[in-house]
């Protein structure tokens, strides 16, 4: 069993920045073949934010977050990192960090997730 920790969520002003993190309990980390980040706000499905594969080098992003959030790995420190700035009242969710463990078909909006973090609170004030 992973277990996924998210942190770094919190209030922020429109405009503001923050910095997501999802730290893995796996020593197997850095083989995962990918890391994501989904959100849920209120009354609404969840939401494709952005993933990473297991190099680094490749990104994906929703359309909605492209230009504004970016998504790293820190294999060393079994981490997945979310920065988002430029911080928008409708960014407003939980956030989830996922783990894709091997390579599996399907779009990293829809590819079948392994395990899922607990989810941490962003909430963008006007």
């Amino acid at each position: 069993q992973v277990q996924l920790v998210e942190s770094g969520g919190g209030l922020v002003q429109a405009g503001g920045s923050l910095r997501l993190s999802c730290a893995a309990s796996s020593r197997t980390f850095s083989s995962y073949f990918m890391m994501s980040w989904f959100r849920q706000a209120p009354g609404k499905e969840r939401e494709f934010v952005a993933a990473v594969t297991r190099s680094g080098f490749a990104t994906y992003y929703g359309d909605s977050v492209k230009g504004r959030f970016t998504i790293s790995r820190d294999n060393a420190k079994n981490t997945v990192y979310l920065q988002m700035n430029s911080l928008k009242l409708e960014d407003t969710a939980v956030y989830y960090c996922a783990v894709v463990r091997a390579w599996a078909p399907g779009a990293p909006a829809t590819v079948a997730y392994d395990y899922w973090g607990q989810g941490t609170q962003v909430t963008v004030s006007s």
